[in-house]
């Protein structure tokens, strides 16, 4: 679906006025909804926009690189919490987690040995870890956020030590060629576009070189299009399961560190970063090259996201193409909200047993209501109707775990009476009754009830809410 004229032209109006006092000689940019790119504008004639030209993304490739770490944490390749030296026997920075090095609190320094890795040809794998020395861990994990394309280099060989695959090759299988990214690659394609150094008073070009990363291509390798970085940003706000779990993206968008801690506006997940907007929070990551900036920012909560890539390392406006990305979303989500999803009726009713656990239930004096939705529970508060409900899923022995809210992860047991009939829901030791108060004569002692919950058989109501 495109956007609305007035939308597009107050997009197109951003874009503009950017390229034009940041003195970028091309930018371009997508807005994406519902996985599908609803308005694409540029400015600039070097060259002049088109949705299929590469630009590289920089560090951008971070978020790839970090969607391959968790696929296979997901098959049960690793865990997170792996220490290095596990995957990397021998270096002298094994003491800190595949965890640490994905947020940013790994405490490593920003950059490999040598000469700075961005404007010089890459070293290989062994050039890399060789200088892996103990004096690269700038403080201990943990103590602080601070970014490093260094930890990315290392999550790159621990990926080729696990599979014995090549980061390029394990990319294109696990990434690129399911979600369809053909413009997506590890050196440029034409078309492509130049990357530029503009002299600041005599406003003349200098064309940049695009060395070959090496063992650091897991942190800034990859070129792309407009329309391929629109599908991954659309997977990003809306995960395609056969590629990444919708849990799994989740997790890589829950903050780990914050920045800044005075303002709380920046912070990072696992190989995403994350940017507040008021009262909006976006997830994406910025990156730049010699010659090239761009970004990816996401509102995950509607499904929208916007792309942008420009030919040239500086923009001189506040902000950078991080706030054109973010003052172009913020008018889209602004000017067209997005819709509800239609209501469906359900196809059948609740199963048998799911049937006594739905209704209206009553805890602390909040009345809340139980409904079958998509084969989840889903409990939400009648008295404070602005709070998230909590959806659970049915596991084994009667047990439901949450999804979604504040009790996901806990469990809601439902809790019988001698008859066998649903007389309170037990959710994370809480329980919810049929009605606001209970006689006393039915209250039982918490260890009592503990016990026989536990044990899911008869149980009298325990405490009055």
């Amino acid at each position: 679906m495109s956007l609305l004229p007035e939308t597009s032209r107050r997009v197109t109006e951003i874009v503009t006025s950017a390229q034009s006092t940041g003195r970028v000689p091309s930018l371009v940019l997508g807005v994406v909804r519902d996985r599908a790119l609803a308005c694409f504008t540029g400015a600039g004639e070097q060259p002049r926009p088109d949705a299929r030209t590469q630009y590289r993304i920089g560090s951008i490739t971070k978020t790839m690189t970090a969607a391959m770490v968790m696929q296979l944490r997901d098959e049960g390749a690793f865990s997170l919490d792996d220490l290095v030296y596990r995957h990397l026997p021998g270096t002298s920075i094994g003491g800190v987690t595949l965890r640490q090095l994905l947020a940013h609190v790994a405490g490593l320094q920003r950059e490999p040995d040598g000469e700075w890795w961005e404007r010089a040809p890459g070293g290989d794998l062994d050039q890399l870890i060789a200088g892996l020395s103990f004096d690269k861990i700038s403080w201990p994990p943990y103590r602080a956020y601070h970014y490093s394309n260094l930890a990315y280099g290392v999550l790159g060989a621990v990926l080729q030590r696990v599979t014995g695959e090549t980061w390029p090759s394990l990319l294109a299988k696990r990434v690129i060629d399911p979600l369809g990214l053909k413009r997506t690659t590890y050196h440029p394609v034409e078309p492509f576009a130049r990357g530029y150094v503009v002299h600041p008073w005599r406003q003349t070009l200098t064309e940049e070189p695009r060395h070959d990363a090496g063992a650091m291509a897991p942190a800034g390798q990859l070129w792309s299009t407009v329309t391929d970085l629109a599908a991954w940003a659309g997977f990003l706000a809306d995960p395609v399961p056969t590629v990444l779990s919708r849990e799994t993206v989740a997790e890589m968008c829950a903050p780990v560190a914050i920045s800044d801690q005075e303002s709380w506006t920046h912070g990072h997940g696992l190989g995403v970063e994350l940017y507040r907007s008021g009262e909006r929070v976006f997830a994406g990551h910025n990156g730049s090259m010699p010659g090239y900036s761009a970004q990816l920012t996401v509102h995950r909560a509607t499904r929208t996201a916007v792309v942008a890539f420009g030919n040239a390392f500086t923009m001189h406006v506040p902000g950078g193409i991080r706030a054109v990305t973010t003052d172009v979303l913020n008018a889209v989500l602004d000017l067209e909200p997005q819709l509800p999803r239609p209501w469906r009726a359900a196809v059948l009713p609740p199963p048998p047993e799911v049937e006594p656990l739905c209704g209206r239930w009553w805890w602390m004096g909040r009345e809340y209501e139980v409904a079958w939705q998509a084969d989840a529970l889903h409990v939400s508060c009648v008295t404070l109707p602005d709070r998230e409900p909590w959806r659970f899923r049915q596991g084994e022995a009667g047990v439901w775990r949450g999804e979604s809210g504040t009790n996901a992860g806990e469990v809601l047991r439902p809790v019988r009476s001698g008859s066998g009939s649903v007389v309170a829901l037990d959710i994370a030791t809480a329980l919810f009754r049929r009605t606001p108060t209970q006689p006393a004569s039915t209250q039982a002692a918490p260890a009592q009830a503990a016990s026989t919950q536990a044990a899911s058989t008869q149980a009298a109501p325990t405490q009055a809410p």
